[in-house]
């Protein structure tokens, strides 16, 4: 049977080269790079090497990034050590209302720590409204965070704007970009924004490596306490070969930014034609315009009930999709999307999306095996389509 993997939002399949590059790291790069001696020289010559790289594809500094465990660690330290380390300014912490949970979660737990957390309304395409922001800052603000790009509608966030407000206002600017880096050009000078988290294993990279970007003199307390690795913010050793993925991931990213998006973006331009084309009740969720290039979130009117049998359906015809945040299904509660929520769906049609993510491993066959597999599978569900 084919086997078709459609959900790379989720994560990626790691690269050939990249899986290359750790082997050769694990084996013969495996030094302390904390120790004096020549293998702890050496991987400490190497961390700086791959620091740099990392550094120049976002036009930062080298000092300026952080090694994390991923997105999720950097997200938390970039609001948490922030907020503690701003709190004798103020405590109020504004978020888009369309985060990733680890973002959610992480303003869940501050606001039972006394600070102030308020969120930014989305449009029925998912873009946050600069005016409300800007109208939302007050003395006591010390952080807005908005992410990049959504990780389950693929909507684009105007950080640039949000940015310019944020610099104008004397606030903090962090933002998510795990699901825009490597896809879309991401510049912190442009973006003006005070922190940015990315990670590995949504690049074709290794799981549990990312890192934080920290700008000069942004204060922030660590919440690691050790070694003081990482220029104190981070303590801990650090994982040189998922570093060495990570930068390696990156940098053919950065190779392929001319044309993989636009050919990324022409297969899922492919699917919503036929799709609206041959499906009754067919709908695209989020902006049609400002959108990841890989990304298609949709809905079928009717059928919104039966998505949990239609991916396991896909499943079986060998074909991996998903029904949102990969985090999300680790919700006890099973609660609608709160991003679907976010942009008008109710509660019905916030569980009753389909999500499609394309990769750099998908060619054109992979979107016909789905979409005949697609149609196989509605009319099994729904005999009214045949």
């Amino acid at each position: 049977m084919k086997s078709v993997y459609l959900d790379n939002a989720a994560t990626t399949p790691l690269d050939e080269q990249v899986l290359q590059l750790m082997d050769e790291v694990y084996r013969k790069n495996f030094g302390n790079a904390s120790s004096n001696h020549r293998y702890g020289t050496e991987a400490k010559y190497s961390l700086n090497r791959y620091r740099s790289r990392l550094a120049e594809m976002i036009q930062a500094k080298p000092e300026e990034i952080i090694f994390t465990s991923g997105g999720t660690e950097s997200n938390n330290l970039a609001l948490k050590g922030v907020a503690f380390a701003n709190r004798h300014r103020g405590n109020h912490i504004i978020v888009s209302a369309i985060e990733h949970d680890c973002i959610l979660n992480t303003c869940k737990w501050l606001g039972n720590q006394g600070f102030i957390i308020s969120y930014i309304p989305v449009g029925s395409d998912g873009i946050v409204d600069t005016g409300i922001l800007e109208r939302m800052i007050n003395p006591k603000t010390i952080l807005v965070s908005v992410m990049h790009a959504n990780n389950e509608i693929g909507t684009i966030q105007p950080v640039e704007e949000i940015g310019r407000i944020c610099c104008e206002k004397n606030v903090l600017f962090h933002s998510d970009a795990c699901q825009s880096f490597g896809k879309i050009p991401v510049n912190v000078e442009g973006m003006q924004v005070s922190l940015l988290s990315l990670n590995a294993h949504k690049i074709y990279g290794p799981k549990g490596v990312g890192c934080l970007y920290v700008r000069k003199n942004t204060p922030i307390t660590p919440l690691l306490h050790g070694g003081g690795q990482e220029f104190g913010i981070r303590s801990t050793t650090e994982n040189l070969p998922g570093i060495a993925g990570f930068v390696k991931a990156a940098e053919l990213c950065q190779e392929e930014m001319e044309n993989e998006p636009k050919r990324l973006a022409t297969l899922r331009d492919q699917m919503i034609d036929e799709l609206q084309e041959e499906i009754e009740g067919f709908y695209v969720n989020g902006s049609l315009t400002h959108r990841l290039p890989q990304n298609l979130n949709f809905g079928i009117s009717g059928l919104e009930g039966e998505t949990m049998r239609l991916l396991l359906l896909l499943d079986e015809a060998g074909i991996a999709v998903s029904a949102g945040s990969a985090c999300s299904n680790n919700d006890s509660s099973k609660s609608a999307s709160h991003v679907l929520q976010a942009i008008g769906k109710n509660q019905f049609e916030a569980r009753g999306a389909v999500r499609v993510s394309l990769g750099r491993f998908n060619q054109e066959d992979d979107i016909r095996w789905f979409l005949d597999s697609l149609r196989q599978c509605i009319r099994h569900l729904n005999p009214i389509f045949s």
